[in-house]
């Protein structure tokens, strides 16, 4: 199987600052990757390149597994960002149903994929709240459900627990895990928490935009 993203000496500057030094790394089907470094190292930066949100200022990102199958017009690939990103004029269960929707799926199935996915948080009893009505750790789940429910073959995740407290972090990886496990996907978890770290198969450590990626031996 091709891997699912490449980096070719992909490096990121902005103006005269470089916030990625050139990094060469893959990701494939079923891997479990945490990234750890300090704030400003280059994690975010990292993973917008891998989800193909920026776009490299030298070297390659490419998504071969993607292009072999003929799904890249509509990569599944699902980014949880720091912040919520959740659409303020639609309820919770419309924002997590929305990517499915944009994929075509029938409204009803849409809608009870993401009822599941919420559930899966312990959050269904928000679905009809708005974003404004929601804390930031539940906007935060919100996010995350609906990221689980696209079933994409590529979890990117940056800082996703960082509002939320021990308890809800523990188990928000533990949804995370079980995702990706049920369909082969890939996760990668940027993260402060060594304890999250801890529970992925390989740590990278990046710090000032460099990368160095440790394969675990357990």
């Amino acid at each position: 199987m091709e891997p699912l993203v490449t980096c070719i000496e992909a490096a990121r500057s902005y103006g005269t600052s470089d916030a990625l030094l050139p990094v060469t790394c893959e990701v494939s089907l079923g891997d479990r990757v945490a990234i750890m470094g300090p704030s400003g190292s280059g994690k975010s930066t990292l993973l917008y390149l891998m989800a193909g949100l920026d776009l490299p200022t030298r070297g390659l990102v490419t998504w071969p597994a993607f292009a072999a199958n003929g799904l890249m017009g509509r990569r599944p690939i699902a980014m949880i960002f720091q912040g919520a990103s959740l659409l303020m004029p639609l309820s919770v269960v419309e924002n997590v149903a929305l990517p499915l929707l944009l994929e075509d799926k029938p409204e009803r199935d849409a809608l009870a994929c993401a009822h599941e996915s919420l559930g899966l948080l312990d959050i269904d009893g928000l679905s009809d709240k708005l974003p404004e009505e929601l804390s930031g750790g539940q906007a935060q789940r919100v996010a995350i459900a609906r990221a689980v429910a696209s079933g994409p073959l590529l979890m990117l995740a940056d800082e996703p627990t960082s509002q939320l407290d021990a308890a809800t972090a523990a188990h928000v990886v533990d949804v995370l895990l079980d995702a990706a496990d049920a369909t082969g996907a890939a996760l990668v978890v940027a993260t402060h928490d060594a304890d999250i770290a801890a529970r992925l198969d390989q740590c990278w450590s990046i710090s000032d935009g460099r990368l160095v990626t440790e394969r675990s031996v357990a």
